[in-house]
């Protein structure tokens, strides 16, 4: 085990009091579920809590970076070189019904790239960390993507278009296609989360598309830093900036590119 450094120190110190304030209201859900309002504008709340939480912490430690905020927006630094780019609660709709399924995602982009990746699972404590050449790590322990090289042994991940977004009739074609010749296909409903467990091996790839650099920043960094493969669905490093992402294993990723890019044609 590495020992971790000041930079992951300071991530993971603010996602943990971030994650206090997501416990406690998650708590709350399964009163508020029954109620005629319902759950919607709490959660919008304890969103912009931890947000608020996360920015102090991190313009704390970091006073001279700038940040890109799902709630927030962009916000300049004088250090132009580093950003923060971070989902105080990714698995929204998750934490709306109860589903204990949720994290907190922080990246720092460093010249454009993205650099160091913190995502945290509060209610399993589970805290995924990795920071460029020093290797990805699940609460200090070391982890790789799997290693499994058949398709028809394989679990994949995904995310599923819902109303008003996304193209649903290429997914059911992408969908149809990846089912036919895997072991299966999950939906969690956690980008961020999706990507630490390839990144962990649980799954053997990932694939989605519309996503926002703060869904997947910190996995990014968390799947190549674990010995994975991440590309948008050309092949290209352009993830970022068109919202599309396959993520896995060297063995399995071109094969998942390959069923995707049939699916679509």
């Amino acid at each position: 085990m590495l020992k971790q450094s000041a930079l992951l120190n300071v991530m993971t110190a603010a996602a943990q009091k971030a994650a206090r304030g997501l416990v406690r209201d998650f708590g709350e859900i399964e009163n508020l579920q029954v109620s005629k309002k319902g759950t919607a504008d709490f959660v919008s709340t304890a969103d912009k809590k931890a947000e608020k939480t996360l920015v102090y912490e991190l313009s704390k430690a970091r006073p001279k970076y700038g940040f890109l905020l799902e709630e927030g927006g962009e916000i300049e630094g004088p250090d132009t070189s580093n950003r923060w780019i971070i989902d105080p609660l990714d698995g929204t709709t998750n934490f709306l019904h109860g589903l204990p399924h949720f994290a907190i995602s922080i990246a720092l982009e460093r010249d454009g790239d993205p650099f160091a990746g913190v995502i945290y699972e509060p209610i399993s404590d589970q805290m995924f960390t990795a920071e460029r050449g020093q290797g990805a790590f699940l609460n200090h322990r070391r982890i790789r993507v799997s290693a499994r090289k058949d398709l028809n042994e394989s679990l994949f991940a995904t995310g599923i278009p819902f109303a008003g977004r996304g193209k649903h009739d290429l997914f059911l074609h992408q969908l149809k296609d990846v089912m036919a010749k895997t072991s299966g296909v999950r939906r969690f409903g956690s980008a961020a989360l999706d990507l630490a467990y390839v990144a962990a091996g649980r799954y053997d790839g990932f694939w989605e598309s519309g996503l926002h650099p703060w869904d997947i920043a910190a996995g990014i960094v968390l799947v190549r830093e674990a010995g994975g493969y991440v590309t948008d669905f050309e092949g290209k490093d352009t993830m970022m900036k068109n919202g599309e992402i396959i993520a896995a294993n060297d063995s399995l990723h071109g094969t998942l590119s390959k069923i995707l890019k049939n699916a679509s044609s």
